[in-house]
């Protein structure tokens, strides 16, 4: 029985980060060690979470966007974080 397997090329860029302190690897290696993940296994992951992040400007678009008919007012949220910060 022939298997015939096909690949698609996905083109990767090389991405290089110079000048990272020894006890930023260290505790790298350690999170990913934690996962069960190689380094670059891990610091992809997290460039991909990372990128997949919305933009403050994409945020602040979204904010405009929501209908805040019948939620709190400005003086309002400003009173309950003056209140929190007090009993705080």
């Amino acid at each position: 029985m022939l298997h015939i397997q096909m690949h698609t090329m996905v083109r990767m860029a090389l991405v290089q980060v110079r000048d990272v302190s020894e006890a930023t690897v260290r505790a790298l290696k350690a999170q990913a060690a934690e996962r069960g993940l190689t380094l670059t296994a891990y610091l992809r992951a997290e460039l991909d979470r990372l990128a997949a992040r919305p933009t403050n400007a994409e945020v602040v678009e979204r904010l405009a966007r929501r209908n805040r008919r019948g939620g709190p007012t400005s003086a309002d949220t400003v009173a309950e974080i003056r209140r929190i910060r007090e009993t705080a």
